[in-house]
């Protein structure tokens, strides 16, 4: 197969990736778990294509993010894991429960994935990434945060963000109405 058959075939991998092929399955061995956090980094993308999702993410709305401080210290970006390392990056953290689809481990260049951070699969899915409902889905997932596996994967966060770069990696089309960007609108705070 040619890269444009693979990209027609899956508009979410990468022009010219193609899976490793394993044992036991397509994505057999793309799974690095070695880079999981101990119990389950971020900022703003520079493409924001949903003007309500910009205002949720700086609390213009007087709700969602309304009324926090930026964290002091370190900055915390939200980028999409299929882009290309960059060298301000600093600590670059997966928060999808999910491996990016096509993706290796050498490839996404990741120093951890917090898998336990993430939204429920139930959440998820009633979601959709829908931007008309970014603004209740922070709601829901803050709320989820607080259940102990998440709170203690997010303290972790917390802490890898103090004093340094952070950049939050999801695999999602539009990262600023993500999961990502409900974390790093808690970490600045």
């Amino acid at each position: 197969m040619d890269a444009s058959t693979l990209q027609t075939k899956n508009p979410r991998m990468p022009l010219g990736a193609a899976p490793v092929p394993g044992k036991h399955g397509q994505n057999a061995g793309l799974y690095p778990r070695e880079l999981t956090c101990p119990q389950q980094e971020t900022g703003t993308t520079a493409r924001r294509t949903d003007p309500r999702a910009s205002q949720l993410m700086l609390g213009s709305t007087g709700t969602f993010g309304a009324g926090r401080q930026p964290m002091a210290g370190g900055k915390v970006r939200v980028r999409r894991v299929y882009e290309e390392p960059e060298r301000g990056d600093g600590t670059r953290v997966l928060v999808d429960r999910i491996w990016p689809r096509g993706l290796t481990k050498a490839k996404a260049a990741l120093d951890e994935w917090c898998k336990d951070v993430a939204p429920s699969g139930e959440l998820r899915k009633w979601y959709s990434h829908d931007p008309g409902r970014f603004e209740d889905f922070g709601r829901r997932y803050q709320a989820e945060l607080q259940d102990p596996p998440q709170a203690e994967a997010l303290a972790h966060l917390r802490e890898l963000a103090k004093g340094r770069q952070l950049t939050l990696l999801t695999a999602t089309r539009q990262p600023e109405i993500s999961e990502a960007a409900v974390l790093a609108e808690l970490l600045r705070t």
